[in-house]
């Protein structure tokens, strides 16, 4: 008997001391880390986001941390403890089924595509594995005045009916988008961050370039692998990996009149500085397209351009990383 009571009351002693010393105190210290520049609490709306985020367990298949590893780099800067400070207790997760969610406010900033992927994640990324939350939908004759409905592509809305978002729906949105990095100047792994993929290359347009006017000559040409990998991390979630776009939700890049335009300006600008509202080919848009300005560098911005311009059958003239410093400039 005093044995087991010994083994009983060592295993309790043991428990208790990893207890404090893996949990408790590093949790006390956290709470004292001041919150990061710029990092700021959660509103209202966002807040019960946070809780509809656990409640439908998102934290099982994705993570918030991004590691200082290079195949974290397409999430962000390597998480700091200031980012966390009024997100306590923290939805670090420990899965990747889908990819990390830390700055993908910054990453996906539409709200429309986010709404679109919760209802349908097939209808936006076509490999997706996550399930469907239609539960947070309401499916309508006809969507009430001054509510807009979610543009559904057509094989995955209902038959019949507008597909409106639930007040679940819109505080869970709110939330995702509220999940932005702020950058920390000089930390480990900033300037990676800010310049992910391009690190390795010359940087382009050397020699210059008129943006009305396309790469000057004797300009090196655009790294093409670079163009793929960066359109594929930045652009493809909307316009599709095959610049197809999403019908009615997000425009094609095939044939698109920016896109194929000999002065390259207004494509340039749009990508730096995003757009909204504007018909494309007739159709006007209700996502709006991120800026990419305060993300990317001249020389990435160049060459996800030129990636959009030669590929799917487009022959558009390509761009400099000069060429995207003038128009940058013009802001």
């Amino acid at each position: 008997m005093n044995r087991l009571v010994a083994i009983a009351g060592g295993a309790t002693l043991v428990y208790a001391v990893l207890a404090v010393l893996m949990a408790i105190m590093p949790g006390i210290e956290l709470s004292q880390v001041p919150p990061g520049p710029g990092v700021k609490p959660l509103s209202p709306i966002e807040a019960r986001g946070r809780e509809i985020y656990v409640a439908e367990g998102c934290a099982y298949c994705h993570t918030q941390q991004v590691r200082p590893l290079p195949v974290d780099r397409v999430f962000g800067r390597p998480s700091a403890p200031g980012d966390f400070a009024f997100d306590t207790p923290e939805l670090l997760g420990s899965e990747r089924t889908g990819p990390d969610l830390t700055n993908v406010g910054t990453r996906q900033s539409s709200d429309v595509w986010q709404y679109i992927h919760l209802y349908d994640p097939r209808a936006v990324v076509p490999q997706s594995i996550m399930p469907s939350f239609r539960w947070l939908f309401d499916v309508v004759a006809k969507a009430p005045a001054g509510v807009v409905p979610v543009p559904v592509p057509k094989p995955y809305a209902p038959a019949n009916g507008a597909v409106i978002p639930t007040d679940d729906a819109k505080a869970l949105v709110a939330y995702l988008l509220s999940l932005k990095q702020q950058p920390i100047p000089g930390a480990p792994g900033e300037a990676a961050a800010t310049a992910p993929l391009a690190q390795a290359a010359p940087a382009n347009g050397t020699t210059g370039g008129a943006a009305a006017g396309g790469a000057a000559a004797g300009a090196p040409a655009f790294d093409a692998a670079d163009g793929a990998k960066l359109f594929a991390a930045n652009c493809a979630a909307c316009h599709g990996e095959q610049g197809a776009g999403v019908p009615g939700a997000f425009p094609t890049l095939h044939g698109n009149p920016v896109v194929m335009a000999t002065d390259p300006a207004e494509h340039i600008a749009t990508v730096l500085h995003g757009a909204q509202g504007k018909p494309i080919n007739g159709v006007t848009y209700a996502a709006q397209m991120p800026a990419f300005a305060s993300q990317l560098s001249d020389r990435q911005i160049a060459d996800i351009i030129d990636h959009e311009r030669t590929s799917w059958g487009n022959h558009s003239p390509t761009v400099t990383a000069a060429d995207v410093a003038a128009v940058r400039a013009k802001k």
